[in-house]
């Protein structure tokens, strides 16, 4: 049986390694659950391994904001300490608080 553990967790702010973004975590996938469509979207050379915990993020740029599907491995701990302005965090989450944003909600 497949087995695997996320590094990162709910509420929790992450940055993008390549690409200029910045999101909470607010889903993970043990491995990767996208379409196929998707996934072929991505260049060959730079398509991330399936067998790794993916994240859904409510995440921004300095342009716009939506929802990413983000590899583990194309992720790290942001480092700006502040909080994202995401007009979708409000549903989820309560406000920004010791470096994260805790559940308004209670899961299964």
């Amino acid at each position: 049986m497949f087995k695997t553990a996320a590094k990162y967790h709910l509420g929790q702010i992450l940055r993008h390694k390549k690409h200029p973004f910045r999101g909470v975590v607010f889903d993970v996938d043990a491995m990767f659950s996208n379409t196929e469509a998707w996934y072929d979207a991505i260049p060959e050379d730079s398509r991330p391994r399936r067998d790794q915990p993916f994240y859904h993020l409510l995440a921004e740029n300095d342009q716009s904001y939506y929802v990413a599907y983000v590899s583990e491995q194309n992720l790290v701990p942001d480092d700006m300490a502040g909080p994202v302005d995401h007009p979708d965090l409000p549903d989820l989450f309560g406000d920004f608080e010791n470096g994260r944003y805790p559940l308004q909600f209670q899961l299964n």
